[in-house]
């Protein structure tokens, strides 16, 4: 709440994440809802300017894709009652079909509180966004959070080369915001950052249709240069106890942070 409040003071927003994905049994799903649930409370009696990011595999999506489904309607409606907003995680490959059928089944229950992530990196993601478009509509814009990816996929469905999913970023930012999808820009790519640029003054987008997000501790330069332009901002903001797998994950991802996840360690916050 401390760094949510910080980050609100420097215009900026945030979206809080409960680490933990992959459960073993069902007993977890129950509990990391009730987590949620709390959290949800808890921001909101803050007053935080914030929403939610969750990854369907800490609810059982793996083990009983119909609970998963139970608790995750369960913590969107929570969102809902304070016109908040949840986004669905996007997880690796086996995930991708599962979860973008979750995403559907609350969309058209929750139109105005619930979101999606997509990986540049993977071949069927154009296809998958043209697929969703007919979530789409002027009153309430599909949202999408257009992210690179970070888990290791076979080269059979996904880009291997800097160069190419940066293309292909490029490619589905623009189909986004071509078509009026809210875009989550979410990088701390100096060059998709211009890109976007470019491409918001080309289609001429108003600000509530797209916003950059960056991982909190990364970057923190280029984040200011995008606010100071006058572009909105939203930090990821994570915690908990199961910190160990999403660090070893963005440090394959970004060397750099490896200072930030030792300072969390010795020094409190």
């Amino acid at each position: 709440m401390r760094v949510s409040k910080e980050l609100n003071s420097e215009k900026i927003r945030v979206t809080l994440d409960v680490l933990g994905e992959f459960i073993k049994d069902l007993g977890e799903a129950k509990k990391n809802k009730q987590e949620y649930l709390e959290l949800i409370d808890i921001t909101f009696k803050n007053g935080i300017n914030g929403n939610f990011s969750a990854k369907p595999t800490s609810f059982g999506l793996l083990i009983d894709k119909e609970i998963c489904y139970s608790h995750c309607r369960d913590i969107v409606a929570k969102a809902a009652s304070y016109n908040g907003f949840i986004r669905i995680d996007m997880e690796d490959s086996p995930c991708t079909s599962l979860e973008i059928e979750l995403f559907r089944r609350l969309k058209t229950e929750f139109p105005a509180n619930v979101g999606l992530v997509l990986q540049a990196y993977l071949k069927r993601t154009h296809d998958d966004l043209k697929g969703l478009a007919d979530l789409n509509s002027e009153a309430v814009p599909l949202s999408i959070r257009l992210c690179k990816g970070i888990y290791i996929e076979p080269e059979a469905i996904s880009y291997k080369k800097k160069e190419e999913i940066n293309q292909h970023f490029i490619e589905d930012l623009e189909f986004m915001l071509k078509n009026r999808i809210h875009a989550g820009i979410a990088t701390h790519d100096k060059k998709l950052i211009d890109a976007a640029y470019r491409l918001i003054s080309q289609y001429n987008v108003p600000k509530h249709l797209y916003e950059f997000q960056m991982l909190y501790g990364v970057t923190p330069n280029l984040r200011q240069s995008i606010v100071n332009n006058g572009h909105p901002m939203r930090v990821y903001v994570p915690f908990g106890e199961k910190w160990f797998g999403y660090s070893t994950r963005r440090l394959k991802e970004n060397p750099k942070i490896a200072g930030h996840i030792i300072k969390a360690l010795f020094v409190k916050g």
